[in-house]
C-alpha cells in the first residue's frame, strides 16, 4: 500500500495547489452526476492543465498502485465516472484541458482537448461555417473526452452516426503514463488495426483520452421542425419509414414522445403550454436540415399531407422560425427534468430493431404493468436509430426503502422481453457500474475472454477506472 500523504504531496508538487484538491468540501462536486447519484469520496481530485501532466499523474499512480477515475462533465448516467465508496480512487478531472487546438474548414476537421465542453466545440465549428453534429441535452456541460469514452449518441444519430463515426484521431494517456498520439486528420486510413476504436466506448477503462480530431460537416443553412400528434407507436414507425424515404439524408432527428412526457415538460417548465389543440397518445418531434437551394418547407408539408391522408398524423405544429423551433425542442429537454423531479426511478437506455419498436413497447408495457399496476411507464427515444428510453416511475405510494428492489425486479422483466427481440441493454449511456450485472450475464464465454484480454493488455494492474464494465481486479 502506498504512503498516501507522500503520494498526494508528490502530486501537489507536480500540479500546484490549484491542480490538486484534497479537502472534502471542495471535492464534493466531483462525487455526483446529472441524476444526483453519488457513491463515495475520492482520495483527491487531480486537475491537470495539459496532456503531459495527465501522463505524469498516470505514471505516478501506476508506480504507487493508485486507482484512477477519469472524469468529464458529470453528465453520465451509469456511475461510470463516480469515485468508489472506499475513498481510494484518484479522480482525474479533464476540465482544465479545454482548448480548441486547430480547425481546418477545408478538411472539415477540428482538433480539441478532451475537456472541451461540447457546446463550445459546436460554437467554434459554427464560426468557421462548419457543424459538429453531435447533439445532446447535456451539451452545455458534457465534455468531448466523456463523449468519446461513452461513444455518445444523442439526437442526430440517424443522419450523422454515433461519436464513433465522428472521430478521426485520438491522443490517449495509457495507464502506465505513456502517451499514444494518433491525431491524424485523415478521412481514409486503412493501415491495419484501428486502435482508436478500442477507446471509443471504453468508459475510461483502457486509458485517458486527452485530445481528439473531430469530423465536421457543412453547417446547415436552413432547418424545419415539426411536432406531430399520432395515434399509436405503429403509426410513428410507419411515418418514420415514409420520412426516411421522402426526406432521405436530410432527416436529422425523429423523436418518439408519449403524452405523459409532454405533461412532465409542462410541469417542469411552466412557461410551456400544450403545443397542439388536443392531446394525443403519442407525438413525434422531427427535424430536417439542409445546405443549399432545397425547399425544406414544401418537403415537410408534403410529408405531413401524405401522413394525414394515411391517418398516421392527426395534427401538427410546424415551426416557422428558429425561436419556434427552439420552443418545440424545449419539450424534449424539459421532460427529462420533469422525470428527475419525481425522484428515484428506473432509467433504461435500450436498443431494438426499428421495425420491432411497436411490438416491444406493447409487450414490455404489458409485462411491467402486470407486475406493478400502479407504476407509470414513460417510453420515449430516438426512433431513427432504435434507441428507446423505457423508463418507469414507481408508485407514488411506495416507500422509498422499497423502490430500489422493486425497480430492479421490473428491469429484469423488461430485459427478458428485450432479449426476445435481440436488443441491447445499452444504446448510448454505456455500462459503467449500474449496468454491469446484466451486461456480464449476456456475454458469451468468448466475448468475456476477448474483452478481459483487451483490458489486461492495456491495464495489467487494473488501475484504470476499475469496476466499470468489468469487475475490478482482485
Amino acid at each position: 500500500m502506498t504512503d498516501t500523504i507522500s503520494f498526494l504531496n508528490e502530486l501537489t508538487s507536480l500540479l500546484g495547489e490549484r491542480g490538486l484538491i484534497r479537502e472534502p468540501d471542495a471535492m464534493a462536486r466531483y462525487t455526483s452526476d446529472w441524476a444526483g447519484d453519488t457513491l463515495g469520496m475520492p482520495l483527491a481530485v487531480a486537475r491537470p492543465a495539459n496532456t503531459q501532466e495527465v501522463a505524469e499523474i498516470a505514471k505516478r499512480c501506476y508506480e504507487h498502485g493508485v486507482a484512477m477515475t477519469p472524469q468529464g462533465g458529470h453528465s453520465g448516467l451509469v456511475a461510470g465516472a463516480l469515485p468508489a465508496a472506499h475513498g481510494q480512487e484518484l479522480v482525474i478531472s479533464l476540465e482544465r484541458l479545454n482548448n480548441v487546438r486547430a480547425i481546418d474548414p477545408i478538411n472539415f476537421t477540428m482538433t480539441v482537448d478532451a475537456g472541451c465542453i461540447l457546446e463550445n466545440v459546436k460554437l467554434a465549428a459554427a464560426e468557421q461555417d462548419c457543424d459538429f453534429p453531435l447533439s445532446l441535452g447535456a451539451q452545455g456541460s458534457c465534455q468531448i473526452g466523456g463523449n468519446i469514452a461513452t461513444n455518445a449518441g444523442g439526437l442526430n444519430v440517424l443522419r450523422y452516426g454515433m461519436m464513433r463515426e465522428l472521430v478521426l484521431g485520438l491522443e490517449v494517456v495509457l495507464p502506465d503514463g505513456r502517451i499514444w498520439e494518433s491525431l491524424n486528420a485523415l478521412h481514409k486510413d486503412n493501415r491495419g488495426y484501428d486502435l482508436q476504436q478500442l477507446f471509443l466506448g471504453s468508459e475510461g477503462t483502457l486509458g485517458i483520452v486527452t485530445g481528439a480530431v473531430l469530423k465536421l460537416s457543412p453547417r446547415p443553412t436552413q432547418n424545419r421542425t415539426a411536432l406531430l400528434g399520432l395515434p399509436s407507436v405503429q403509426a410513428v414507425i410507419d411515418l418514420y419509414s415514409l420520412a426516411r424515404r421522402d426526406c432521405c439524408d436530410l432527416l436529422t432527428a425523429f423523436e418518439l414522445i408519449p403524452r405523459r412526457c409532454i405533461e412532465l415538460a409542462i410541469e417542469a417548465t411552466p412557461e410551456l403550454s400544450d403545443p397542439l389543440d388536443s392531446a394525443y397518445p403519442w407525438y413525434v418531434l422531427m427535424e430536417v436540415a439542409a445546405t443549399g437551394p432545397i425547399d425544406l418547407g414544401s418537403m415537410l408539408e408534403q410529408l405531413l399531407e401524405t401522413g394525414m391522408e394515411r391517418e398516421l398524423v392527426l395534427d401538427g405544429a410546424l415551426a416557422s422560425s428558429d425561436t419556434q423551433s427552439a420552443q418545440l425542442w424545449q419539450f424534449r429537454e424539459s421532460m427529462l427534468e420533469g422525470q428527475r423531479r419525481r425522484g428515484e426511478h428506473l432509467r433504461t437506455d435500450i436498443s431494438v430493431p426499428i421495425s420491432s419498436l411497436p411490438d416491444f413497447v406493447s409487450r414490455a408495457s404489458d409485462v411491467v404493468m402486470a407486475a406493478s399496476p400502479e407504476c407509470e411507464i414513460i417510453a420515449y427515444g430516438h426512433v431513427g436509430d432504435g434507441n428507446l428510453h423505457f423508463n418507469i416511475l414507481p408508485p407514488l405510494s411506495m416507500a422509498d426503502s422499497d423502490k430500489k428492489a422493486h425497480l430492479h425486479d421490473l428491469e429484469e422483466r423488461l430485459f427478458e422481453v428485450l432479449d426476445d427481440v435481440n436488443g441491447s441493454i445499452s444504446a448510448e449511456h454505456g455500462i459503467g457500474r449500474t449496468k454491469q450485472a446484466p451486461y456480464l450475464a449476456r456475454l458469451s464465454p468468448i466475448e468475456r475472454e476477448l474483452i478481459s484480454g483487451i483490458k489486461a493488455l492495456f491495464d495489467p494492474k487494473g488501475l484504470m477506472n476499475p469496476g466499470r464494465i468489468l469487475p475490478a481486479k482482485q
